[in-house]
């Protein structure tokens, strides 16, 4: 482990190429063992991470417990167990006898150095599944947290020491935001890492996918959010009610994957907002085991998304209802749920990373289907039904990288779930089998297994024969009826002994 300051990445990323072909040469067992440490040490840390995590990002100490480090033990435990099974080679079967001779195997292995910059709003548990993802790939990594939670990528850095890796696989940089994507890409003179992971907002993410156009550097990016909950006419309006008061004002509401829309069918409208609005108002703001809504992170952040708000009410908007907020309320903003929404304000097309959700009528599911499908941004998205299949039915129309049926946001903490979204939400995966993949290059490898060929029955010298041999081998090929392809299968045995011509 390394830990590199201000001054820049400098030769950090050198040096971790270089370790990074010892690191990735051991046995995944082995590589394995070092992550089991790091899981060790986060288990006897629990309480102190839960601390640095509710100091620096402000969220209750429940939240930072059961959606940070709890997500972080089972993703761990997860990609401890599938980890070999996702990095091992596999057999392609033959696609067609043409090319019966073909024996084709998928191997895997590392980019290198993988780069990851993680954004402030989930400082723990974002950052620490895709490190140990890229560690038991065989990568090297640079680590770069948001400069307003240094405090958690310590904690990060500790836990990865506790690891015992060898000297620059795993390195943690606390460099300015403005310069970190610059060192981390680099230039086609001096390239920087092998492949970013970047979290954070859509407008980053456009300015570092200009700066890696110059490489042809490979992102992924988790960008930004503006979460549809459709709440159908059959649906539980208890159950969700307080699913979306959940995934909306958990972490002060700033989530990218948080609801935000709610589209709710005009039969149970009224009955849903009263219900909602009635939860909202009990919140009890606060920072004890006892408090519901914690302050937000910044009071920039706070500002922001009061900007918005006051810019729907002023387009029209109701406010349906407002938590309390305590007496010292720098950084509190209240829960607020909008109504009489129309599609041009900001809550229904830009993402507003605070504590507000807009709730509005729709006639039927088509009506909650367009809407939903009418924004930018594409993460995910949620159907609330009794009638789990047609829940089902309709989650698959939405266009969102993940739809959950009753329930919200929650899906970010399932380590066997890909995550990830369309559009201005991003590109790539993070998270099971496809996030895994993220931090492993494919390569084909195709062997000839026919004994004594001399040549490929497509190589040269041509002629007008071989081209009606090869004629009748398309026919026979595709052809239609039976009768076609025995009329062309003489030619086929005269092709098979060009294997074997001078």
């Amino acid at each position: 482990m390394n830990t590199a300051n201000m001054d820049g990445a400098g030769g950090v990323i050198a040096r971790a190429r270089e370790a990074q072909k010892g690191w990735s040469a051991l046995p995944y067992r082995k590589r394995a063992v070092c992550l089991k440490k790091a899981a060790r040490y986060l288990g006897e840390h629990v309480d102190e991470i839960v601390e640095t995590i509710h100091r620096e990002n402000g969220k209750l100490r429940i939240d930072a417990l059961a959606a940070e480090i709890l997500p972080a033990f089972m993703a761990i435990g997860y990609y401890l167990k599938e980890g070999k099974k996702f990095c091992a080679s596999r057999k392609i079967h033959g696609g067609n006898m043409l090319m019966f001779n073909k024996r084709s195997r998928m191997v895997y292995e590392a980019w290198g150095v993988v780069g990851i910059i993680s954004p402030w709003n989930y400082p723990f548990a974002i950052p620490f599944s895709e490190v140990v993802m890229a560690l038991l790939a065989g990568n090297a990594v640079l680590l770069k947290t948001a400069s307003i939670t240094q405090g958690v990528g310590r904690c990060l850095a500790k836990i990865f020491e506790a690891a015992g890796l060898p000297p620059f696989v795993f390195n943690y940089l606390e460099l300015k935001g403005s310069e970190a994507g610059k060192d981390f890409i680099g230039s086609p003179e001096s390239p920087g890492v092998d492949k970013l992971f970047f979290t954070g907002s859509t407008a980053t993410g456009k300015e570092l996918m200009a700066l890696a156009s110059r490489r042809l550097l490979p992102l992924v990016l988790e960008l930004g959010g503006a979460d549809a909950a459709i709440i159908r006419a059959d649906a539980d309006l208890d159950r969700a009610a307080g699913g979306i008061l959940w995934a909306g004002f958990s972490n002060a509401g700033q989530s990218c994957g948080g609801a935000q829309r709610i589209l709710v069918h005009r039969a149970v409208y009224d009955a849903f907002l009263r219900k909602i609005c009635a939860l909202v108002e009990s919140l009890r703001p606060g920072e004890t085991e006892d408090s519901d809504l914690g302050p937000m992170t910044t009071v920039k952040q706070k500002e922001t998304a009061e900007k918005q708000i006051a810019a729907c009410v002023a387009m029209g908007a109701g406010i349906a209802a407002r938590s309390p907020v305590p007496a010292d309320a720098e950084k509190y903003s209240p829960a607020v749920i909008l109504s009489e929404v129309s599609a041009d304000m900001p809550v229904m097309n830009e993402e507003i990373f605070g504590p507000v959700i807009a709730v509005m009528p729709v006639e039927d599911d088509e009506e909650a289907l367009r809407i939903a499908n009418s924004s930018a941004y594409g993460l995910s998205a949620s159907v609330w039904s009794r009638n789990r299949r047609e829940g089902r039915r309709i989650a698959e129309r939405i266009n969102a990288g993940a739809v959950m049926v009753n329930d919200h946001l929650m899906s970010h903490g399932l380590a066997e779930t890909p995550w990830g979204g369309f559009g201005y939400s991003g590109l790539g995966r993070t998270h099971g089998a496809p996030g895994f993949a993220e931090m492993l290059k494919a390569k084909v490898i195709i062997d000839d297994c026919l004994p004594g060929v001399k040549k490929n029955i497509f190589w040269h010298p041509y002629s007008a024969s071989v081209y009606r041999d090869f004629r009748s081998l398309t026919a026979f090929i595709a052809g239609p009826g039976l009768g076609m392809r025995l009329k062309n299968l003489p030619p086929l045995l005269k092709i098979f002994f060009r294997y074997w011509e001078k």
